[in-house]
């Protein structure tokens, strides 16, 4: 009898403490929270630990959300264990110990915690935790996928895809990439938009690529909305449209996206939906190109070499389009070796014969042509160092 009236008290507390959290009164959710806590109750601890996660009603500390979340894990409950692998996996409040956040993701997978199962998945397949598996990792996938877990219907389509751990198959592939983009996965609708806009594994369609690309845009992946803005502009998928596609490369660019970034300048530096502004486009190249983009490291190259919005420079040009270049930007090469064939910088005829043959071999006829111009002026001598060169370079030397 005395049991059954603590626990009624017990649920009432926690009903009160829960009451007060959605008003937002924190600190009285603390207060309720603690003394049950200290008496073993699990979920009053599970909860502790995640105000102090949040910082909620308490200073924020990762360390005591371990502690509380530790407690209520070493009793069973399914969600303090899976917290605690999170803050394992993540180093938060402990030291960082992918074994230790296998062990507290399984404990919670056995009793059927989606988001652990998929946690533990996603262990074994990149091998952080537990030697790498991926029959294990399909086994806990398919566990969470089962319960409707979106980011395990997409990893899964991923290991069809890939062939991880079972043969490579394209339908079974795409069948989980839909039911995981069917439930507003922003990556399984992002590689859904990248199938259909390249006809990988279904026909090419750039009206379903568009919509898959705006869904998973609209949740602000920035990939998406680079892609989402030069359809637009292209008139891919919907009439061209250059307001909207500026829009969206915008959106991709001011949250880092390099490809966003460098269309974006493509659109300032041609007058695209906007007025021409070479200064705006040198902004643009130049994030995009310190982010490594090869593209925008010529078109950057270029804006130095023919005095767009700045003055002249050609040392910056041979620096940027060295950059594209040993990227193995096909054009960025071909200019690079015009470069040095017409002495803009160095004349250095073996260098430009160097550059020339690498782009050449990748198709850009202009290039092969230019090559032949350039050795009718170099010595055989010459001609035996370039070739070297361009051997050492294939070799990625």
């Amino acid at each position: 009898m005395l049991l059954g009236a603590a626990n009624v008290a017990t649920a009432g507390a926690l009903e009160d403490a829960a009451a007060a959290n959605t008003k937002g009164d924190y600190g009285a959710a603390v207060r309720l929270l603690l003394p049950l806590a200290e008496q073993g109750v699990v979920e009053a601890q599970y909860n502790l630990g995640n105000m102090y996660v949040t910082g909620y009603g308490v200073p924020q500390d990762s360390a005591e959300a371990a502690k509380w979340y530790r407690r209520a894990a070493e009793q069973g409950y399914a969600p303090a264990q899976y917290n605690l692998g999170v803050l394992f996996g993540s180093g938060s409040g402990v030291a960082k110990d992918f074994a230790a956040a296998a062990k507290w993701y399984r404990l919670a997978a056995e009793q059927g915690h989606a988001n652990a199962q998929y946690n533990l998945g996603v262990i074994y397949q990149r091998g952080d935790g537990a030697p790498r598996d991926y029959a294990e990792a399909m086994k806990w996938f398919r566990l969470a996928a089962g319960q409707g877990y979106a980011p395990a219907q997409y990893n899964l389509g991923v290991m069809f895809a890939d062939g991880q751990g079972v043969p490579q198959n394209d339908a079974e592939a795409l069948n989980w990439y839909r039911l995981a983009a069917g439930q507003g996965d922003a990556d399984a609708q992002y590689v859904l938009g990248r199938r259909y806009y390249s006809g990988n594994g279904v026909p090419k369609n750039y009206t379903d690529a568009l919509k898959w690309f705006r869904l998973a845009a609209d949740q602000g992946r920035a990939d998406a909305r680079y892609i989402l803005g030069v359809m637009y502009n292209l008139g891919q998928g919907a009439p061209q449209d250059y307001a909207e596609g500026l829009k969206w490369l915008r959106l991709a660019a001011d949250q880092g996206n390099a490809e966003g970034q460098f269309n974006l300048g493509v659109m300032y530096e041609r007058g695209e939906g906007v007025t021409q502004n070479y200064g705006e486009a040198l902004k643009w190249y130049s994030l995009s190109a310190g982010q490594g983009n090869a593209k925008g490291q010529f078109n950057l190259g270029v804006m130095y070499r023919d005095g767009k919005g700045v003055q002249k420079n050609y040392p910056e040009t041979l620096k940027l389009f060295r950059l594209a270049a040993e990227q193995g930007s096909a054009i960025a090469q071909y200019n690079l070796g015009l470069m040095y064939a017409n002495g803009l910088g160095p004349l250095d005829l073996v260098e430009a014969d160097m550059w020339l043959s690498l782009s050449a071999a990748q198709g850009l006829q202009e290039a092969d042509r230019n090559r032949q111009i350039v050795e009718r002026q170099m010595s055989a001598e010459q001609i035996a160092r370039a070739r070297k060169r361009v051997e050492d370079a294939s070799k990625g030397r």
